[in-house]
């Protein structure tokens, strides 16, 4: 019960910061999550709201990363398991989301009604976070943006979610 309470404590204190970085423009650039053994950032300009995971309904003929649709505050979301999509693997099954896992939202500026399924928060990260930045790996998905070495030696993935947004295989979820 305690890890509960502590978990929803967390994500009301990041939504909190993360809607104080948005009026303050200055104090984070980057929203931190952990997407299978990945670790994954998402500029806080193109994400939107976080949500804990909620009843989905399940839409048949569909790609295997695309988990069905949520109703999110009277709105109809896609939810697409960002770990199937970034592998496109249809044979490994997919495994039930943990207690952190999270949905996050695109910005509704870039017109997308999806929410991404990410593992865990982490939270939210400032430039001078990293200790160095250079390209995506070789052959990376065009989404993909910086990577960056955080003073923990820790590797980070920038995803643009506006370029992701407009992906061809991200926008064709039947099979």
């Amino acid at each position: 019960m305690a890890r509960k309470e502590a978990l929803k404590d967390l994500q009301i204190r990041l939504a909190e910061r993360l809607n104080q970085a948005r009026s303050e423009g200055v104090s984070a650039a980057w929203l931190a999550v952990r997407v299978g053994q990945g670790n994954y950032l998402f500029q806080l300009a193109q994400s939107g709201e976080i949500f804990p995971l909620a009843a989905m309904v399940s839409v048949p003929y569909v790609q295997p990363w695309f988990v069905g649709v949520v109703n999110l505050r009277g709105g109809l979301f896609g939810v697409v398991e960002l770990s199937g999509f970034l592998a496109r693997t249809q044979a490994a099954p997919r495994s039930e989301p943990g207690a952190q896992a999270r949905l996050v939202t695109f910005n509704p500026e870039l017109e997308v009604n999806a929410a991404l399924l990410v593992d865990a928060l982490i939270g939210l990260r400032r430039q001078d976070a990293f200790v160095r930045a250079g390209p995506a790996p070789e052959g990376s998905p065009e989404f993909f943006g910086q990577q960056m070495v955080d003073a923990d030696d820790v590797c980070w993935q920038e995803i643009n979610l506006q370029k992701l947004a407009k992906c061809p295989d991200f926008l064709t979820i039947g099979v």
